[in-house]
């Protein structure tokens, strides 16, 4: 009772504001400059309040699901993770002439040479039915006056708990790109004082990729693992846009042979 109540004084205050602003927006043209202006500056203060909410609602009710923890995942699989940007949002969620070293979210971070940053990257919403990852990340490039452009992808502790030489890690993700763009991913494992690197480029002739890490060809150490960053590392990105709509990584023991 005491809810319908509520709900009941609610709707008509709504009604209420309704109406109040459908008289200001009646006489909005014969009204006073300075009463004009009063008005304007309630309209603004209520519009970024409404925008808010507007947002969050289509963010919330946009599918997919914001924290989905949907991944595609083989047989045998071990663990899976997707990256925080892919998978919430992030702050900041866009930034215009980055510097390196700038990070979005907790995980991602932004590395480049240029003297003049004309490079922008910002966290977009999935909308396609197909679509598992809830969040993208699009990265705008202009004049590229670098020598290297990287996004490095921390991953979380329990990456590398159990992790074995005997273990494969498969990278998968889903790239938009407006032209052709080479592209390569780094596998970094760091075990005590060393850095194990593992390189493969990527083919970006179909838009859902992947490649492997095998860690049996590597000296990692077992019992040192602490932590595991991938590195994507972008050739020649003058004047493109790509947009990273997903990325995951998943483990699972190699078969005997």
């Amino acid at each position: 009772m005491l809810d319908r109540l509520r709900n009941l004084i609610r709707e008509r205050s709504h009604k209420r504001q309704l109406l109040r602003w459908q008289q200001g927006a009646s006489q909005a043209r014969n009204m006073s400059l300075s009463g004009l202006r009063d008005l304007r500056r309630q309209a603004n203060q209520i519009k970024r309040r409404i925008d808010t909410v507007n947002h969050i609602a289509t963010s919330r009710l946009t599918l997919p699901v914001i924290g989905s923890k949907a991944i595609r995942k083989p047989a045998r699989t071990e663990w899976a993770h997707r990256p925080e940007a892919w998978a919430g949002p992030v702050n900041p969620m866009g930034v215009a002439a980055i510097a390196s070293k700038t990070r979005i979210g907790e995980e991602l971070t932004v590395y480049h040479d240029c003297r003049n940053s004309e490079l922008s990257l910002r966290q977009v919403r999935n909308t396609r039915e197909e679509d598992l990852a809830p969040f993208g990340i699009r990265m705008d490039v202009f004049n590229f006056d670098g020598s290297f452009l990287s996004l490095a992808i921390e991953m979380p502790p329990d990456s590398v708990e159990g992790l074995k030489r005997s273990h494969l890690l498969r990278l998968n993700m889903i790239v938009d790109s407006e032209r052709p763009q080479e592209m390569f991913a780094r596998l970094n494992l760091r075990h005590g004082p060393n850095t194990e690197q593992i390189v493969r480029e990527l083919d970006l002739s179909s838009r859902e990729l992947w490649v492997e890490f095998d860690l049996y060809y590597t000296q990692f150490n077992e019992n040192r693992g602490d932590a595991m960053w991938i590195d994507l590392i972008f050739e020649g990105p003058s004047m493109n846009q790509v947009v990273i709509r997903d990325i995951t990584l998943i483990r699972r023991p190699r078969a005997n042979i």
